[in-house]
């Protein structure tokens, strides 16, 4: 190891530290009694109570919560990622007036906090007749998603040559075409990377879906924890397995892709 690299790995251990310890404790904690909790918080169970995240397991509240995670976050994904890439492919291959101005207005959309909107968004919902619906969740996520998907997009667009898209024109191919046959399939780490961001936002999601939600048959895995906090709100180690149960999924599919998130991040950065 470089002594000038040095700090930096320090630094990289540090923070890994203060991500990894707070997981390893909820999920060592989960095998634990509430009782071992508070005499022995850091160590390991003795004994081991798997009942715990067993008793969860076999909860159908919480099947039905995952259920509902997952259909949101995937529905919304599918969406914020077709409109966006729409979007981004007119904003970076084609020169029209007022492109940039629009682009300026899109990207703006980073700088409006969800808080800010609670309330028109209520209006607007109940307006509509989509509370307590899905559907009210997954475009309200879809419009909040479209500004940074379409900027990381947009770069990735952009960085692909002119002379392919000049080739492709004459063998007969029409713009949608060569968006459809060509662009996307060369633009799959961007694609991957703006995936994974929709899909851990939405599921990481909590003050929408309490918003849009009355009825306990809709609720996504963040509302299902702070249910089931408060139900059990003495039992501490059974509501760190409940935690423990509900990230899984999400942690397991980001490290799945987490190549592709970096590798599409980085991807539109080297257009010179």
């Amino acid at each position: 190891m470089r002594r000038q690299t040095l700090p930096l790995h320090v630094i990289a251990w540090i923070v890994g530290a203060f991500i990894l310890i707070p997981v390893i404790y909820a999920l060592l904690g989960g095998f634990k009694s509430t009782a071992q909790l508070s005499v022995n918080p850091f160590g390991l169970p003795d004994p081991w109570v798997p009942s715990n995240y067993t008793d969860v397991l076999t909860e159908g509240s919480f099947w039905r919560q995952l259920w509902n995670s997952t259909f949101i976050a995937l529905a919304s994904t599918v969406l914020v990622v077709a409109l966006s890439a729409l979007a981004a492919f007119v904003f970076a291959r084609f020169a029209f007036r007022g492109r940039e101005v629009l682009f300026t207005l899109f990207t703006m959309g980073l700088m409006f906090p969800f808080a800010v909107a609670i309330l028109p968004i209520f209006v607007l919902l109940r307006t509509f007749g989509l509370l307590d619906s899905p559907l009210g969740v997954i475009l309200t996520q879809a419009a909040f998603g479209l500004p940074l998907t379409i900027l990381i997009l947009r770069g990735f667009f952009r960085s692909i040559p002119g002379e392919i898209e000049e080739a492709a024109t004459i063998d007969g191919c029409s713009a949608f075409g060569f968006f459809w046959r060509i662009l996307l399939p060369m633009a799959r780490p961007a694609l991957a990377t703006v995936s994974v961001l929709a899909i851990v936002g939405s599921w990481n999601n909590f003050m929408l879906p309490l918003v849009v939600f009355s009825d306990e048959s809709g609720w996504t895995l963040p509302l299902g924890i702070q249910q089931f906090q408060g139900q059990y709100s003495t039992d501490t180690a059974r509501i760190l397995a409940y935690l423990v149960l509900a990230m899984v999924p999400a942690l397991g599919f980001y490290a799945i892709a987490e190549r592709h998130l970096i590798g599409g991040l980085t991807a539109g950065a080297t257009k010179g």
